[in-house]
């Protein structure tokens, strides 16, 4: 663990590490004061809430389906330190539109914004898995790997922390921040070292057809039975999160009668818990690629999503206000809900983290990016129709609490695939390739 720490003070690690965390605080920073804005300030109508914050998650999503194919071409084939330089100078223009809705209370422009973010963090994904094999000796690759995750976590829990607390109030000062930390994430992504392509990566033969290269990546990446596999099972995994993160705000408003601290406090939760099952998980497997627990997480994050839906139909509303922060955590079925959501977050992240092992550690240092996008592009197809699909239920009169059961429903297809995944690749088959 020193040594791993000891790569903060390297060149060649810190200012990408930087660089992903000031992303990472950034996109959850608007994101969050955008959904806590429109929530709480602009909406006044349950149903209106419910479907723009979901479709305010198929519009961050829908880049990673629409991009993706380009971003894995570019990020094997080109300097990767280039094209972080580039996507970092984007971020500025982006988030200046972004300010401007937030301070105007401008729909379409967050939404915009939004859309152009999810454009901007689809380039940017598959290069930081990429970049880390040639920047790292192979022994450390694991350690800043590792880094990285922590500090995203880490980076989404502050940023959502910040967001709530300036969204309804202080969108001026909201606004100004993501312009800020965009600046000096640009300041930052300029020292990352020239990560040149791998001497074996393909020639640089950009195909602009979108939805051609996209069946080609992806086409290349499922006909590995194990690729397969945990790519079907992380997509699964976050079709589900898309109808949880998107159903919290109006969760804590329209149900449980609470402001937006408790919005927030949810968001955070989910984070710190999500980071506890990454940790637990990486412990119980002590750095074996396995997902022999993954199908156990399954079921046991649906059950507590099941108990969730169950306390959250018993709940009795306030009347008044919305209660804020302490008079909603004193009621006593809170800590049950609070406790239900940690245990969804901590099952969830011991599900979903050993299965990006498999694209990780199974493929050539010059494949890692493509096999990255490709996933990518199969989640995002999966959440943008988690979103298309909340709309609709929402809309045809589904309540939030009922959303919550159709998820629990949901992870026991997860569980089912993750188990045909240990099935057919035990330990010594995953490191085989």
């Amino acid at each position: 663990m020193q040594a791993s720490f000891e790569l903060l003070r390297r060149r060649r690690f810190l200012p990408l590490f930087v660089t992903q965390f000031l992303g990472a605080f950034n996109d959850n920073l608007y994101k969050s004061a955008m959904v806590i804005l429109v929530t709480y300030a602009i909406y006044s109508d349950p149903t209106k809430e419910a479907s723009f914050n979901a479709i305010a998650g198929g519009l961050f999503i829908l880049p990673f389906f629409l991009f993706s194919a380009l971003a894995g071409q570019l990020a094997d084939s080109s300097d990767k330190a280039r094209i972080i330089r580039i996507v970092k100078t984007a971020e500025i223009f982006i988030m200046i539109a972004g300010a401007a809705g937030l301070i105007l209370h401008s729909i379409p422009l967050l939404l915009l914004a939004l859309f152009a973010m999810g454009v901007h963090s689809s380039f940017f994904g598959p290069i930081k898995y990429a970049i880390l094999p040639q920047h790292l000796e192979k022994d450390e690759v694991l350690g800043g790997t590792g880094l990285v995750e922590a500090g995203t976590y880490f980076a989404i829990l502050m940023g959502t922390i910040a967001g709530g607390l300036l969204g309804s109030n202080h969108y001026n000062i909201a606004a100004a921040g993501v312009l800020i930390v965009a600046i000096i994430g640009r300041i930052v992504g300029g020292m990352v070292p020239p990560a040149p392509p791998e001497a074996d990566a393909p020639p640089l033969q950009m195909d602009w057809h979108i939805v051609r290269s996209s069946i080609t990546l992806v086409s290349a990446t499922l006909h590995i039975p194990r690729l397969f596999l945990a790519i079907a099972a992380i997509s699964f995994f976050w079709a589900q999160g898309a109808v949880l993160a998107a159903q919290f705000p109006p969760l804590v408003k329209n149900v449980l009668g609470a402001n937006e601290e408790v919005a927030t406090l949810f968001l955070a939760i989910f984070s710190v818990g999500v980071a506890v099952g990454s940790i637990l998980i990486n412990r119980l497997l002590a750095g074996r690629v396995l997902a022999k627990y993954a199908p156990a997480a399954a079921i046991l994050m649906g059950l507590f999503v099941l108990h969730l839906y169950w306390n959250v139909t018993q709940w009795t509303p306030v009347p008044g206000a919305l209660m804020d922060l302490r008079t909603f955590i004193v009621i006593s079925r809170a800590e049950w809900v609070m406790f239900d959501l940690f245990g969804v977050a901590v099952f969830g992240g011991m599900f979903v983290v050993p299965l990006y092992a498999f694209l990780t550690t199974t493929v050539s240092k010059s494949e890692t990016a493509r096999t990255v996008a490709a996933n990518n592009i199969v989640n995002s197809g999966a959440m943008v129709l988690a979103a298309i699909l909340l709309t609709l239920l929402v809309n045809l009169g589904v309540s939030v609490a009922e959303t919550l059961l159709m998820v629990a429903i949901a992870s026991i297809g997860a569980a089912w695939i993750a188990w045909k995944l240990h099935k057919a690749c035990d330990d010594e088959a995953c490191r085989a390739d």
